[in-house]
């Protein structure tokens, strides 16, 4: 069952509800905020699942976004960086799965272009206030007769309850769409923040990590808007691994379009510490579905590390164990060898204290100060048949802290992606 895990996702909620006054809109989505309107359908691109979707504002939205730093770049983040840059406002994003449209060319980039200006034309907005996304194949051109008769169609598909449509577009290897949403007040307006995204393999960040889209009705100043989806990113996105490898296509997008009234948002604004949470929560709502859904994973894995002496120990700490292969086969053969998780903080390239390391594997602790400890090994072995495996590191080195997530390696993602060509 990958749809039922979040970790204590009830007390999150209640902690979020309590101390910011930011609720979850059960079955809200993209469309949720107002002014968005989405969908999707199968336009050919692959053999029968849904492939082209669009999300549109009614106005132009002001926008910001962060993109894989894989030296491969795809076709489509080539345009759609061209479009931020512009004048930083999006009014539609068009994204189409099962091609990637990278490693293709000089003709990638071309059909590329062609895919914003058809997408421009059929929805009526400006040219330079559409972002493109692809996911998929690498290396194979679009079928652009395809797309670009799926493009002339897409206006039909696009409603305002049609976000779960776009969210199957969107899908990969995927097993479940991802949708979260959240409300607040703002200035004493209702404000809403939505996201949907994609991603279940080659999933290890440098800078983002799937396609991730967010839309919200609040009005925010670019600038602001830019360093909280990185500052965000950092602490959501930039924390799962998968399986080590970084796609040559990942992006996060956010379109804010301002029709909920507030005054526009920005670091100084009394109430922008209660937006850039609820940025927070979805994202990480977000990031802990794309780990559960890691291909052929059967578990989520969290890795909390804290004590350390700077937040990039921290990071780097728990990255490196969730990353860990022999850590991740551990945890799918429901095995508490705790010898593979000092190992992972040992190669770690951040400085730690090799004799001040605790270990802990849910509530039961099996190392302190770097050594074995007596522990029960059935309430062990009792958190390791969970579908939710928590890891807790202590460095004692210091007060800071980071949370990574990621899944199992099972004999499933051999199969998945051995055969990934014939999909």
């Amino acid at each position: 069952m990958k749809h039922s895990v979040v970790f204590a996702q009830g007390e999150q909620e209640a902690e979020l509800a309590d101390k910011w006054g930011i609720r979850v809109v059960p079955g809200g989505s993209v469309t949720t905020p107002m002014g968005f309107v989405a969908g999707g359908f199968h336009c050919g691109i692959k053999r029968k699942r849904p492939d082209l979707g669009a999300i549109r504002s009614a106005v132009p939205a002001t926008a910001a976004g962060v993109f894989t730093q894989n030296r491969f770049q795809g076709a489509p983040l080539v345009v759609t960086r061209e479009s931020l840059k512009a004048e930083g406002k999006l009014q539609a994003v068009v994204v189409n799965s099962g091609i990637a449209n990278a490693c293709t060319g000089k003709k990638g980039l071309e059909d590329a272009y062609a895919m914003r200006r058809l997408a421009a034309e059929v929805l009526d907005v400006p040219e330079p206030y559409v972002a493109v996304a692809s996911t998929g194949w690498i290396g194979r051109p679009l079928p652009m007769d395809v797309v670009a008769a799926g493009l002339r169609r897409l206006p039909h598909h696009l409603g305002p309850h049609n976000a779960e449509a776009f969210c199957q577009a969107i899908l990969t290897t995927d097993t479940f769409t991802k949708s979260v949403c959240v409300e607040m007040t703002i200035d004493g307006r209702r404000v809403c923040l939505a996201g949907a995204a994609k991603g279940s393999g080659m999933v290890k960040p440098n800078m983002a990590t799937i396609l991730g889209f967010l839309t919200t009705d609040a009005a925010v100043e670019r600038e602001a808007l830019q360093r909280a989806l990185k500052r965000v990113t950092d602490e959501t996105y930039n924390m799962i691994t998968i399986d080590g490898d970084t796609s040559t296509n990942d992006m996060v997008l956010i379109l804010a379009n301002g029709l909920a009234g507030n005054n526009p948002l920005h670091e100084g604004h009394p109430e922008w510490e209660k937006f850039e949470q609820a940025l927070l929560y979805v994202s990480r709502r977000l990031s802990q579905m794309i780990a559960r859904d890691g291909e052929g994973a059967t578990k989520l894995i969290q890795v909390h590390v804290h004590g350390a002496a700077t937040k990039e120990t921290a990071r780097a700490v728990a990255r490196t164990v969730i990353g860990s292969n022999l850590v991740k086969s551990a945890m799918f053969g429901e095995d508490g060898n705790w010898g593979r998780i000092i190992a992972a903080v040992g190669y770690c390239e951040a400085p730690i204290d090799p004799e001040t390391v605790d270990i802990w594997v849910g509530d039961v602790q099996l190392v302190k100060n770097s050594l074995p400890v007596p522990y029960d090994e059935a309430a062990l072995q009792a958190h390791l048949e969970q579908e939710a495996v928590h890891i807790t590191i202590g460095l004692n080195q210091g007060h800071a802290e980071a949370t990574a997530y990621g899944c199992d390696l099972t004999y499933e993602y051999i199969r998945i992606n051995a055969s990934y060509g014939r999909v």
